[in-house]
């Protein structure tokens, strides 16, 4: 009988990039956990443009495996990218995500299934518990997700853990980009899907290097901002520009208020005082702030008419 959506439970998504030592392991850790399992699955390794042999590797491993499913870049897109690829030819009804480096254990998707069933979640994030990396690396991971917390509400302990079971309604209209990949429970919750978490098992990275780099910290801090003003003005963007506007338009209105009871009654020399073209600078901008804030506005609203900006849990009819 052909392989059909219907008939797949779950779809395990591992972005791959430069694992030639991982990949042989990963694949037999991963069947070892599905067939204790006992549910139907595909494995979906994305190639993230790997130059070891990582591809030529997988396409062995393909030969004896038919479901494993291989994506191959072009180059080295990024994770996000290798995890967007994969959620979109993913057919399962749970879309599971785990890294291939061997830090995350598969055996551990069964208590991400299971936590989802007792506890109705749309999503589980796995919480690494105790966590085996450097202690640099988690003193990072540490400040990321304090400042994560505070810039989305969301109160997921370890969002950097790519051990998650997803829902896949969860990826309806959903497109990553950058580095969003660590914010997709907090853009999930936003968008109204309910999230917890669990704690697994870590180990340490046994072959390869790591591929986090300062870089990518960067990249992803301005994700983090590009989260943050989606989920709170991305309705409404008027609201943040229009509102600095309308603020900078006040102060620069009073300085000029200002400036004018000192020329007036005081007769104050206005040529020198940078106070002066301080306080037209801010009525300039504030009101090119309030204009965008329109335009930005106008933007949105054809946006979401065909992309709606709610999520329907289920519709009853009597």
């Amino acid at each position: 009988m052909s392989r059909t959506q219907r008939q797949i439970e779950l779809s395990i998504v591992i972005p791959a990039y430069n694992e030639v030592q991982n990949v042989a392991l990963l694949h037999g850790a991963v069947t070892s956990a599905m067939r204790s399992l006992g549910r139907t699955y595909e494995l979906i390794i994305v190639d993230d443009g790997s130059r070891d042999g990582t591809y030529e590797r997988l396409l062995a491993l393909q030969e004896t495996d038919p479901s494993l499913v291989v994506i191959r870049f072009r180059k080295n897109f990024g994770q996000t990218a290798a995890m967007d690829a994969g959620f979109k030819h993913a057919k399962g009804r749970i879309i599971i995500t785990l890294d291939a480096d061997l830090q995350n254990d598969p055996h551990d998707i069964a208590l991400l299934l299971e936590t989802m069933d007792k506890r109705n979640l749309d999503v589980v994030s796995g919480w690494r518990w105790p966590r085996h990396d450097p202690f640099g690396k988690r003193l990072i991971s540490l400040f990321a997700n304090a400042l994560r917390k505070t810039l989305t509400g969301e109160r997921i302990h370890d969002s950097g853990c790519t051990l998650k079971a997803y829902k896949r309604e969860c990826f309806d209209d959903l497109d990553l980009q950058g580095e969003m990949h660590r914010f997709i429970p907090a853009i999930l919750q936003w968008r109204g899907f309910k999230v917890g978490e669990v704690k697994v098992h870590h180990h340490s990275r046994r072959y390869g290097t790591t591929k986090y780099n300062a870089k990518r910290l960067l990249r992803g801090f301005l994700d983090l901002l590009v989260v943050k003003f989606w989920m709170q003005y991305s309705t409404r963007p008027i609201h943040l520009f229009g509102g600095i506007g309308i603020i900078m338009v006040g102060v620069g209105t009073l300085l000029g208020f200002y400036l004018s009871v000192m020329k007036l009654l005081y007769e104050t020399s206005l040529s020198d005082r940078p106070l002066l073209l301080l306080a037209a600078l801010l009525i300039i901008v504030g009101v090119q702030l309030i204009a965008f804030g329109f335009l930005a506005d106008i933007l949105v609203k054809l946006f979401y008419r065909g992309h709606p900006n709610y999520t329907i849990e289920a519709v009853k009819r009597g």
